[in-house]
């Protein structure tokens, strides 16, 4: 069967998506405070003219909310609302 050219995107930005939801809930659960862990919840400080930058954490936090890494701790919500991000994600990415 041959694909399209959309459904290709769409396919790379499904497994885009799951893969970045999976490695934020990694890295959320660890205890430690390793570098991706502040990554997560790094700040940048000035913002620059024009459109406001957008974070890596600004789409999580419109899927599972501020508490998202409350949420991520959790294996079962964290799996639960993975469908949901991929399918926002991919819509709109």
């Amino acid at each position: 069967m041959r694909r399209t050219v959309q459904e290709l995107k769409l396919l790379t930005a499904q497994r885009v998506a799951k893969l970045k939801w999976k490695w934020t809930g990694h890295i959320a659960r660890r205890n430690d405070k390793r570098w991706g862990s502040k990554l997560l919840e790094w700040q940048r400080r000035k913002r620059s003219v024009g459109r406001p930058s957008t974070r890596w954490t600004g789409d999580i936090k419109r899927v599972a909310g501020s508490r998202w890494i409350q949420a991520a701790q959790n294996r079962g919500v964290c799996n639960s609302l993975q469908k949901t991000y991929v399918q926002q994600w991919a819509s709109i990415g």
